[in-house]
């Protein structure tokens, strides 16, 4: 695993909180929370179904804002940018792999990884090209003329992982990625994902798999909206059940 601790900050949330609703009615999805990744860390997410995981992507992402609290991507604050400026910051430094993948049917492997670029105003054959790299350092470059329905699910998911890398982000936020796979194919895309963020990127990882979240660099947990961050003596499944300590670190 890669050293981090001083490495530059690429996501940072200080005391973010999200509440959803009003009054009698308001759910604290997020309770404020505080998250640093730098570059050239895997950081793995775990928690039970409601537990704030989804919101955390959201928010660290840039789809939804906080009700109180920070999110700075690369030391620029979110809430001070618009819809049309958290846009374009997603694009040029955010790489999403969903576990349903979102591959276009009608494009082949390199036409989905360079399209987020062209969507940038990068010249046609220059997004090939980079996509064309995208594609060989996750181990597919072979296969950029095929469709997604020629592919394999593993396949199709580094395919996901080069467009989530493509260009300048260095940011890559991951939704159970490996929830669709068999046990090898999923160790095969942890693999490749680990291996670019010890490359330089950065990840934040959802997973429910404590295998998968073995190969990060560090697994915070979230229960209730709060997060719970891990020791090395902490036990996942007591955390999980709301046995062990509830604590908050910086």
């Amino acid at each position: 695993m890669s050293t981090v601790g001083t490495a530059p900050v690429i996501l940072e949330l200080v005391g973010a909180t999200r509440v959803h609703g009003e009054g009698v009615r308001a759910v604290r999805a997020l309770d404020e929370v505080d998250l640093t990744v730098r570059m050239g860390e895997l950081v793995a997410v775990m928690g039970p179904s409601g537990s704030g995981k989804s919101t955390l992507l959201n928010l660290a992402g840039g789809l939804d804002t906080p009700t109180a609290g920070a999110v700075r991507l690369a030391g620029e604050a979110l809430s001070d940018l618009d819809a049309k400026g958290r846009a374009a910051l997603r694009r040029r430094r955010i790489g999403y792999v969903f576990q349903d993948l979102n591959l276009i049917p009608a494009l082949t492997a390199a036409e989905n990884v360079s399209l987020p670029r062209e969507l940038d105003g990068v010249r046609l054959r220059k997004a090939r090209r980079e996509a064309l790299v995208a594609l060989e350092q996750v181990g597919v470059g072979h296969l950029a003329d095929r469709f997604p329905d020629e592919l394999s699910g593993g396949q199709q998911q580094r395919v996901a992982i080069a467009r989530a890398l493509v260009g300048p982000r260095r940011l890559v936020l991951a939704d159970e990625p490996t929830g669709a796979l068999d046990s090898v194919t999923g160790e095969a895309v942890m693999r490749v994902l680990r291996a670019r963020v010890d490359a330089g990127a950065a990840g934040l990882l959802v997973t429910h798999e404590p295998r998968f979240a073995a190969w990060a660099d560090r697994t915070v947990f979230l229960r209730d909206g709060v997060l719970v961050d891990s020791t090395a003596d902490d036990q996942p499944e007591a955390l999980l059940a709301g046995s062990g300590p509830r604590h908050r670190e910086d």
